[in-house]
């Protein structure tokens, strides 16, 4: 498995707004994939498909319904717009711990049958506290999304290489190196949104050690 590619392959970005008069932390995830979007959108959209490199997911998935992943988050459908000869889209609420998110996919048909993913992951300010913010970052659920990446990756291109027990490989060299590139990448974009580089840092340490295992969450 390629970790330093896969690592490489991906955009972040991590960006401090408002909206409606309420303030956001919105992280973004980037990456192009060598399949047509077709393909793309009924890997992202399908619930047999999404349970070969995410998790099994239940319930509604059209306009309006409602989701559940297996234990994980859960939702309501907002806005789901199917691929026309360039782009498609959707997006849910992603709701978890008592708490509301909202998560965006979009599709970009980049020619030559290629196709860009972008995911984005809003939350107001006051979700997590800022205790807990500084003290772990974009991490904490940008590490997760990686993951998430990585599998769709192996599902598109390389299916094989998946593997067997997601959690055993989390916990093991493979899994350890990929999770240090990409705190340290988390950082960076900590970093980029105005975060003090001492700090970022800190918070991408303290991450790593919760998702190998060197510390409990």
């Amino acid at each position: 498995m390629d970790i330093e590619g896969q690592i490489a392959a991906v955009d972040r970005a991590v960006t401090s707004t408002e909206k409606d008069g309420t303030q956001l932390r919105v992280q973004t995830l980037a990456q192009s994939y060598p399949s047509p979007l077709a393909d793309v959108w009924d890997a992202v959209t399908s619930p047999e498909r999404i349970a070969r490199w995410f998790l099994p997911v239940d319930g509604d998935l059209t306009l309006g319904g409602r989701y559940q992943l297996q234990g994980n988050a859960g939702g309501t459908v907002l806005e789901c717009e199917p691929p026309d000869a360039e782009q498609a889209h959707f997006r849910v609420t992603w709701e978890f711990g008592g708490g509301v998110t909202w998560l965006t996919v979009r599709l970009q048909a980049t020619g030559g049958e290629a196709t860009r993913l972008e995911l984005e992951h809003s939350a107001p300010a006051d979700a997590v506290p800022e205790e807990l913010w500084n003290r772990f970052g974009p991490g904490a659920t940008g590490l997760g999304w990686d993951g998430a990446l990585l599998g769709l990756s192996l599902h598109l291109t390389a299916p094989g290489q998946r593997p067997e027990d997601p959690m055993a490989w989390q916990l093991g060299p493979q899994g350890r190196r990929f999770n240090r590139l990409a705190a340290d990448r988390w950082a960076l974009a900590h970093t980029a949104d105005g975060a003090d580089p001492g700090l970022a840092r800190a918070a991408a340490d303290a991450v790593f050690a919760v998702y190998v295992g060197d510390a409990p969450m």
